[in-house]
Formats: structure tokens, sequence, C-alpha cells
């Protein structure tokens, strides 16, 4: 069985090297692919002494083989498109695919391929820890019905993650949706409905990939036993400082919710209301924090309506 791990990175060198020793510790991978989005840190010249390592011989196994491609910034779900499309090409059975702020521990890969034989199963997504605590964005429906709840239905929650994981058996948890966090993708999967969708840029990628992954038939399980850690970020910050430094995305998030409202919405509230429900979920704060703080400018407030307004009509792409 060929196992390739695909790890996207931008700007963040210390954790790919931390990750990337991760994997070399996972005894049933085959290859590890990074993708190199267009980094400007010093992270290409790293890369160059690692690119095309050749296995080498331990006592207890043969580390993966390490390829690397750099691209252009096209977002992780670029990156996403580049490293499985490699994967798949390479003949890979299974594709573990991640961004570079998680690191799965030494029997992560292990305690997944333990589930490989779930019910026509099409992606195993692993748990993660935060800061000590379980990090989850897995959900169990897809809600395109009502405008007035999240599009994400019944996300597992932090008592259901730790019953699941005291459970007998460690069974896998049957869900619909999760982040492109670890996610252990079938072959099948990609031969039966293709590769991420590239234009999205960030965010919604993963969801609108676990979605077709469903309506193609695959089950998806979250399986607690097999473990990621995930690094903390913005933990110093401010409010004013968070939001500054997040909201250029806040663009992509806002148009690509839309997107997905507007492309799979069962009814009109769903596919033109719930994104301006999103839209005013943003400018509410923003209208009250402009006289206190430099988070929010009204310039901001544009780029939100520019958001919806792209959704709607599914323009995609880099802004």
């Amino acid at each position: 069985m060929k196992i390739t791990a695909v790890v996207v990175t931008y700007n963040r060198l210390e954790l790919l090297k931390h990750g990337i020793e991760c994997l070399r510790k996972q005894r049933q991978l085959s290859k590890i692919i990074i993708v190199n989005n267009g980094s400007t840190d010093g992270t290409t010249e790293w890369l160059k002494g690692i690119g095309g390592m050749a296995s080498q011989v331990s006592t207890a196994s043969k580390e993966p083989n390490i390829d690397v491609i750099n691209q252009e910034n096209v977002g992780g779900s670029g990156g996403f498109y580049t490293g499985i499309k490699a994967a798949f090409d390479d003949g890979a059975d299974w594709i573990w695919c991640m961004d570079d702020d998680v690191f799965p521990r030494e029997d992560c890969l292990d305690n997944l391929l333990k589930h490989i034989n779930e019910p026509n199963v099409g992606i195993l997504s692993p748990r993660r820890i935060l800061d000590g605590k379980v990090f989850t964005h897995e959900f169990q429906e897809f809600n395109f019905t009502n405008p007035f709840a999240s599009m994400h239905g019944k996300k597992l929650s932090f008592k259901n993650n730790e019953y699941t994981v005291q459970s007998e058996g460690h069974e896998g948890v049957p869900i619909v949706g999760c982040d492109f966090e670890g996610p252990f993708i079938s072959r099948k999967v990609v031969e039966k409905i293709g590769l991420p969708n590239k234009d999205l840029f960030i965010f919604c990628d993963d969801t609108d990939y676990c979605l077709r992954t469903h309506l193609a038939g695959f089950n998806l399980y979250y399986i607690p036993d097999a473990v990621m850690d995930k690094h903390k970020f913005f933990s110093d910050d401010t409010w004013t400082t968070r939001n500054q430094k997040k909201k250029w995305k806040r663009y992509y998030q806002v148009r690509n919710e839309t997107y997905m409202n507007h492309h799979y919405g069962k009814n009109w509230a769903v596919r033109y209301v719930r994104g301006f429900i999103g839209v005013v979920g943003y400018w509410i704060p923003a209208v009250l924090s402009m006289p206190f703080t430099k988070a929010w400018s009204m310039s901001d407030l544009h780029t939100l309506w520019q958001a919806y307004k792209d959704g709607i009509h599914e323009r995609l792409g880099k802004r």
C-alpha cells in the first residue's frame, strides 16, 4: 500500500521543519510531498536541501521519500489541488493532507490505518489537540435548507469527543465534514470526484471537498485515537491586533461561504439570505468598534459587501 502525505506551506519554516520530523516517524508512510506556495521566509532555500531526498535506512524502517513542489501562492486550495494531483498521479492509495501547523503523533498514521476497512470509507479525520484541549470543526450534517442556521449541522462537541475517546473499541464517528488538517483520503475518492476546487484560494475548500465526497456516496469518519497536535496562533495578541491580522482573510471567508450557500442551497433564502447574514455578522462589531479601535475601517465594510456579491455571482479565484 502506498501512502503519501501532502503538506502545504507558506512562510512557516520552523513549523514546517517540526511537521516533517513528525511525518518521518510515521512507520508506514511512503512519501512526503511538500507544496511550497511561494514562501519568502527562507523556506524555498531550505527545501532545496531536502527535495528528492532518498529513503534512509534506519534500524526500524525506511524513512519516506520527500518531493518538493514550488509554485506561486495560490492559497491552501491551490496547494492541495497541486499536492493531491501529484500524489494521485504517483499512484498513492491513500493521501494524507495537512497544513504546516499540525503535527501528527508517532502512532497517528497507524491508528488511521486501523479504520480503512470501515464501510465504504472515503475520508478519515484525526483528532486534533490545541493547547491541551480537543479542537474540532467536524460536523455530521450539511444544512442547506434553513438560512438562519449554520451550514455545518450537528458539530461534534467537546463532550462528544471525550465520550468517543473513552468508548469501547474507539470506533470511528460518522461525519460529513472536516478541515484539511489531517484528512486521510482514499484514492477512490479522487478517482470519482476529482480534485479540490483550487479557485476558492482559502476557506471552504475542505468543506466543499467533503460535501462532494459525501454526495458521491462515500462515508467519512472521525477517528479519535489518531491524534495530531495543532499550533496555537495569536495567543498574545489583543482583540484589535488579532482582527487586523486576520481581516484580509475575511473576504475569502465571506465570499466562499456565500458561494457554498448559493451553489448548493435548496431554496432562495439559503442561496441569498444566509450569506448576507454572515456579512452583517461582521458589519455590526466592526461599526461598533470603529470609534474605539483600529481593527476595522469603512473600506473593510465595502470589501465584505464585495465578497458577498462575488459569492452570489460565484466569482472565485485569488483577489
